[in-house]
């Protein structure tokens, strides 16, 4: 169920595991909806929860800055404030370290088998492998990354400080504007790519393999029967049936697993990106930049440069409003004024699967039958190969080559 990178991965793991596989999704194609215009990062080193300490006061503050990275719209929904509150439980320094090394243990695991995935198949998406640079406006905020330097080298992930100069000859497009910041983190195992790209190729991948996708297919229910999945309930052709059954619907999952029982806090948190053309390479990024200040990535996509961001807590709204990417064209016309054509940027918007404590939910669930794959927040990108590769092994009856202690839906038990 799903077919955005999540789904589509998975199906790749099942079929080349000998399972045959069918892809139900409403859209009329792959990686139509929050795979559509992700950031584009593979964030192998900036890989962490957010529910961090400090978070909430942090919240506060962003709250009435004038490019602010986060937007709360005071719902009359219990489901959301009680993620809220669930997730600022997890603000604290033993939370965060749990949450932590679950995630990397699920990205340096993709991070090791996306190459497998990338020479099996031989798909083009844009890819580059240059990392990414953690951007520091002030000197503040470069004392503040030792912190996260420690957490990087306790857990393998190599990185760089970087003073002034050093990220200009990273990113030397950043010469132009080097009084608006003071250094940077350089995170060498990151890598970029287009996430919708990669979709599309390796769903027609998959076809070659057999596994058959049927588009147009709104999930009405999970059927169940005798403490079994019986079937998938779709709008236009009934129901569906399987051996097993995998939801990756992301933060639509909840909508068709809360009326059978299993109820996992996953709830989608809206993001917002433009594309635009380059529009001269000299004064364009080579890679991926995240601007500490207003938590904006920018992403070199072949000849389009992508910028994205904006934690906007909306429920389920899908709407892109006149001003809604005002942030993001902000920090990429302040950064690189020169390197794109912000006149025909194309505004997205997309909502993020996110658990309170930052980590996914994979593996089995109450039922024998039915498996997970879901909340991945802002790194479902990053995760998608070595999740999908670890649930195509659950299904499969497999032991999965990563300890799923702490990443199955049990933690909410």
């Amino acid at each position: 169920m799903g077919a955005g990178v999540i789904g589509v991965t998975t199906a790749y793991y099942l079929a080349k595991g000998g399972a045959q596989v069918t892809v139900l999704d409403r859209q009329a194609g792959p990686g139509l909806e929050t795979s559509y215009a992700n950031a584009g990062e593979l964030s192998y080193g900036m890989t962490s929860p957010w529910a961090a300490p400090g978070i909430p006061v942090k919240a506060l503050k962003w709250l009435f800055m004038k490019r602010r990275p986060l937007f709360i719209w005071p719902l009359i929904s219990p489901t959301m404030w009680k993620w809220s509150l669930q997730m600022i439980g997890n603000c604290n320094d033993e939370s965060y370290r749990i949450n932590k090394g679950r995630m990397v243990r699920i990205s340096n695991y993709s991070r090791d088998v996306m190459p497998d995935l990338i020479a099996e198949t031989g798909i083009e998406y844009d890819g580059r492998a240059q990392g990414t640079l953690q951007l520091f406006r002030t000197a503040k905020q470069m004392k503040g990354s030792k912190a996260d330097q420690e957490i990087l080298a306790e857990y393998g992930s190599p990185y760089e400080v970087l003073g002034r100069d050093a990220c200009i000859a990273a990113e030397p497009a950043l010469a132009e504007v080097r009084d608006k910041f003071v250094g940077g983190l350089q995170l060498t195992a990151d890598r970029t790519g287009d996430c919708r790209m990669f979709t599309i190729a390796l769903a027609k991948k998959c076809a070659e393999m057999g596994v058959e996708f049927q588009y147009g297919q709104s999930i009405r229910a999970i059927a169940i029967e005798n403490g079994k999945v019986a079937g998938v309930d779709t709008e236009v052709a009934g129901r569906i049936t399987g051996d097993a059954y995998v939801c990756a619907l992301g933060s639509y999952g909840p909508r068709v697993l809360n009326p059978i029982g299993v109820r996992l806090p996953v709830y989608p948190i809206k993001g917002y990106s433009v594309t635009l053309p380059v529009t001269d390479d000299a004064y364009a990024p080579q890679s991926t930049l995240m601007d500490e200040t207003h938590k904006v990535a920018i992403t070199r996509l072949g000849d389009r440069i992508r910028v994205a961001g904006t934690a906007e807590i909306a429920g389920y709204s899908n709407r892109l409003g006149p001003h809604a990417t005002d942030t993001v064209k902000h920090v990429i016309n302040d950064l690189f004024p020169k390197g794109g054509d912000i006149s025909k940027a194309e505004g997205w918007t997309g909502l993020r699967p996110m658990t309170p404590d930052g980590t996914p939910v994979l593996g089995g669930s109450r039922y024998e039958n039915l498996f997970l794959n879901t909340g991945h927040g802002t790194l479902g990108w990053t995760m998608a190969a070595g999740s999908a590769r670890a649930v195509a092994d659950v299904v499969l009856g497999k032991m999965p080559e990563i300890s799923m202690e702490g990443l199955t839906a049990d933690r909410y038990s």
